[in-house]
């Protein structure tokens, strides 16, 4: 019989939800994180520099996610990329492609480019991973 059951994940290293959803589920063996912006889990506040050191912090901010829910950035199946402009694809792919976040396997990925992302930040990444 199927587990139709699902788990709520919140993880204290990632910064809070900013509204009426959970940082990541868990249901029949995937995580399926909300997508995450650059805020420091600490202080709220928006990390300080240009896409690279936002996609550095939000990266960072999905494996802390990943982690609470018994995962990790290398059990990625499947990401989407959020981006404020199409132009900055390229620093931000620099930084999303080092092994340090998806080893060897990177995951299925979209990108697409968007009018505006909460708090007015530069990305913004969801992710689906196994469990």
């Amino acid at each position: 019989m199927a587990d139709h059951s699902k788990k709520t994940v919140h993880s204290d290293a990632a910064p809070k939800a900013l509204g009426p959803y959970a940082q990541a589920i868990v249901a029949n063996g995937m995580v399926y994180c909300a997508g995450q912006i650059p805020l420091d889990p600490a202080t709220g506040d928006l990390v300080e520099g240009g896409i690279a050191e936002q996609t550095h912090q939000v990266l960072k901010n999905l494996r802390a996610v990943l982690k609470a829910a018994g995962s990790d950035l290398d059990r990625a199946v499947k990401t989407t990329v959020f981006l404020k402009a199409m132009d900055s694809f390229a620093a931000m792919n620099e930084v999303y492609g080092r092994p340090e976040y998806f080893g060897a396997h990177p995951p299925a990925r979209s990108t697409v480019e968007v009018a505006r992302l909460p708090r007015d930040v530069l990305v913004e990444i969801e992710v689906v991973a196994l469990a």
